[in-house]
């Protein structure tokens, strides 16, 4: 069984950085895909971030400059790092796991099959 926890968020003001974790246990990362979505309250689950076993990443277009999405293997934890956040990135920040091994990801929530209950991140104006 895949379990996800993250860890990390908080609040801070409107321009300040923060960084969520994501730690795997029951299985290695290491040859899947790692996601990171969001819900604000009263929306619907959002994409985020990506990356790919190969490393590779993808953004929404909202974050795309700000967050970096990274993985440290080793330590079978993906990482998110926002940078320049706004009030408008307040939200449940959910970390998912690709479900096949080799299985290039992006947005779509089907391609994931794990998911972390979340960590709120709340960003003030």
């Amino acid at each position: 069984q895949v379990r996800l926890v993250e860890s990390g968020g908080g609040l801070v003001q409107a321009g300040g950085s923060l960084r969520v974790s994501c730690a795997a246990s029951g299985r290695t990362i290491t040859l899947y895909g790692m996601g990171w979505f969001r819900q604000a309250p009263g929306k619907d689950r959002e994409f985020v971030a990506a990356i790919n076993w190969s490393g590779s990443t993808i953004y929404a277009d909202s974050v795309k400059g700000r967050f970096t999405i990274s993985r440290d293997n080793a330590k079978n934890t993906v990482y998110l790092q926002m940078n320049s956040l706004k009030p408008e990135d307040t939200a449940v920040y959910y970390c998912a796991a690709g479900a096949e091994s080799y299985a290039y990801i992006g947005g779509r929530e089907s391609s994931y099959g794990y998911w972390g209950q979340g960590t709120q991140v709340t960003v003030s104006s």
